[in-house]
């Protein structure tokens, strides 16, 4: 018989890393997917009176329809329905933005998650915002991008000093034969 291995525990706080692990995945996984299912279709929107419009179009015209194409208006007059329904629900997504902000900050630092990501993927940048997630520094906005791509001067070191660093020393890498003709 071979000797048991020694059963490892938990420990308390890993079992409560692992626990809001889960937390933070579920109010992510809950807010991206009622997004996703809420989130507005291409093309032309359908109101309630164009829907009771086709509808009462299907009725006239299933009495005079082959069997296939009847078939066919009965599919479409089912998914009007269904559509139409879907319309009358209003969907509140406040508490599940609610646990999103909660959660999101912690979720995204512990996945690497970037704020153009969270973007990319619908969440809008007022419920990052309020998820304390904000946008990375833009280089565009350096201080020498703001002064019109000039380099900042640097107050401390001397004008000999920074015309020295402006100048290039000669540089070690071979030089191609067409330049060593010209040059």
């Amino acid at each position: 018989m071979s000797p048991r291995a020694k059963k490892s525990t938990m420990t308390d706080a890993h079992k409560k890393a692992l626990a809001e692990g889960r937390a933070q995945s579920k109010a992510v996984r809950d807010y991206l997917e009622a997004l996703d299912a809420h989130r507005p279709k291409r093309g032309r929107k359908r109101t309630p009176d164009s829907i009771k419009k086709r509808l009462a179009a299907i009725e006239e015209s299933l009495d005079t329809a082959s069997v296939t194409t009847r078939l066919n208006l009965i599919q479409e007059r089912h998914d009007l329905l269904s559509e139409l329904a879907g319309m009358q629900v209003k969907v509140d997504l406040t508490g599940l933005e609610k646990a999103f902000v909660k959660h999101a900050k912690g979720y995204g630092a512990r996945k690497g998650i970037a704020y153009s990501s969270w973007r990319s993927v619908g969440v809008p940048a007022e419920v990052l915002k309020k998820a304390g997630i904000t946008r990375p520094a833009d280089p565009d906005r350096s201080p020498a991008a703001a002064s019109g791509g000039q380099r900042a001067v640097d107050p401390t070191r001397s004008a000999a000093a920074r015309s020295d660093s402006r100048r290039t020393a000669p540089s070690s890498e071979p030089r191609i034969a067409s330049e060593a003709r010209s040059g």
